[in-house]
Formats: C-alpha cells, structure tokens, sequence
C-alpha cells in the first residue's frame, strides 16, 4: 500500500473515534481523542524505555502503534497480559 492509502486509513479511523467520543457526550471530541492517542504513545514509550529495570516491553510495529492510539493505556495493559499467555 502506498503512503496515501495509509494517511486516508489513519485519517478515517481518526474520524471513527472524534464521531464515537461525541455520540458519547464528548463536549471536546476532537481534543480528548488526540490528547487519548498522545497519551497512548507516550505510555508505549516509557513502558518500553523502562524495560530494563521492569522486564515488561511491547515491541513497537504497527499493530501496537494502533492498538495504543486507539485503546490507549486499557490497550497497553491488555497488549501486556497478552504477552504472558
């Protein structure tokens, strides 16, 4: 897949979360979403920067890209309890 079919991916499962977060009752949709993926990266960093001393690592691909943008901390836990099965 080339780049663009990626950005209208990525833009289309962006928009998906703004429409779920203000049918939710959401006052600032577009921010809560943004600041929930921000936050889902910035978790996914530290938790892989910080395997060192804790044992606990997620590999960064793709999939855990999505899945701790999308889901956010609740997907990074769940990605971890995935690892010990």
């Amino acid at each position: 897949m080339s780049a663009w079919h990626w950005a209208l991916i990525a833009g289309g499962i962006l928009l998906l979360m703004v429409i779920l977060r203000r049918i939710s009752g959401d006052r600032h949709p577009f921010r809560g979403t943004l600041l929930s993926v921000v936050f889902g990266w910035l978790v996914l960093g530290v938790l892989n920067l910080c395997a060192v001393w804790t044992g606990a690592s997620v590999p960064v691909s793709l999939l855990s890209l999505g899945v701790s943008a999308c889901l956010g901390i609740p997907g990074i836990t769940t990605m971890l309890l995935l690892q010990l099965l």
